[in-house]
Parts: C-alpha cells; sequence; structure tokens
C-alpha cells in the first residue's frame, strides 16, 4: 500500500478520515518518474499537508507498506494490510479466521486494545 492512499482513505463502517496507519513491513520501491503531492493528508508524515513544514515525497514515493495496520480512530474498527493490500471490508463480510491468523501472526506489533477485542470473537 502506499502510504499516499491515506490522503483518500475513510472507513468504509463510519467514514471517518483520516485513518491511522501502523507499519509492521515496509519495502523500497522504484517511484515513478511524475510525483502528485497529497491534497489533504499525508500519511508518510502522518499530519494534514496544511500543517506540516516540510514534504518528502519523494521519499515516500520510493517506499511500500507490505504488511500493516489501519485504525479508525472514530469506531475503533482495523483493517489489515496483507501483501500491500488494505482489506478494508465491512464487518459482515470479513473473514474471522484471516483476522485471527493476522492477529497471531503480528501480535507483539498489533496495539493491546486490538488483542483485547480479538478475544471476544
Amino acid at each position: 500500500m502506499k502510504y499516499r492512499l491515506l490522503d483518500i482513505l475513510a472507513c468504509p463502517m463510519c467514514k471517518a478520515f483520516p485513518l491511522s496507519l501502523t507499519v509492521f513491513e515496509e519495502r523500497s520501491i522504484k517511484p515513478p518518474e511524475k510525483i502528485r503531492k497529497c491534497e489533504l493528508y499525508c500519511g508518510f508524515h502522518r499530519g494534514y499537508v496544511k500543517e506540516l513544514v516540510e514534504t518528502e515525497c519523494s521519499k515516500c514515493y520510493g517506499l511500500e507498506v507490505a504488511t500493516g495496520l489501519l485504525e479508525c480512530g472514530s469506531c475503533s474498527r482495523w483493517y489489515p494490510i496483507v501483501d500491500d493490500i488494505p482489506r478494508m471490508l465491512p464487518d459482515d463480510l470479513r473473514d474471522k479466521k484471516l483476522d485471527r491468523k493476522f492477529v497471531e501472526k503480528w501480535s507483539g506489533l498489533i496495539p493491546q486494545r486490538i488483542l483485547q477485542s480479538m478475544t471476544k470473537l
């Protein structure tokens, strides 16, 4: 997942923006020749563009989030990032077994509140 995606992603359940990102694995990629700056929110610096003194767009475009976690600060839902892809499914379409497997694998990096919510499933 590109950090830049946080400039447009909102929670599919409550529509809150922006989502918070926790990166577990990141990899370098070749950045494109044409680089577009984020409009509202910079996922790389985790802040609103208008509040940032400096951005590092070329560095950001050279990185990919391979594995991580997106969280909604409004409704507390979370969405795994697996193989570069954010899996942002509504509750009724999520695979609980896959969620458990993800949480077990990354339990050392996942916030405690999410680990506790998984014990209820």
